[in-house]
């Protein structure tokens, strides 16, 4: 999942060496935070938050049936 947080946010950056994906898992979730430069926030929020939340919509469905609930977290 960490790949394809990194893979998608990647192309959307102009730092994508500065792309931070960590993992922490709780009881009934795992919570995803993305870190980028602070100049490509903006780029990866987008408008109204159209950005995050298609990149929300694509992960969640990527999400292997039975597994545990996915979030991600954007800072």
């Amino acid at each position: 999942m960490k790949a394809l947080i990194e893979s998608i946010v990647a192309s959307l950056v102009d730092y994508p060496e500065d792309i931070v994906v960590t993992e922490t898992e709780e009881d009934a979730k795992i919570v995803y935070h993305l870190t980028v430069n602070p100049e490509d926030v903006g780029k990866v929020i987008g408008k109204n938050g159209r950005i995050a939340k298609a990149i929300r919509t694509v992960v969640y469905a990527a999400k292997i049936e039975g597994s545990k609930r996915i979030y991600l977290d954007i800072m």
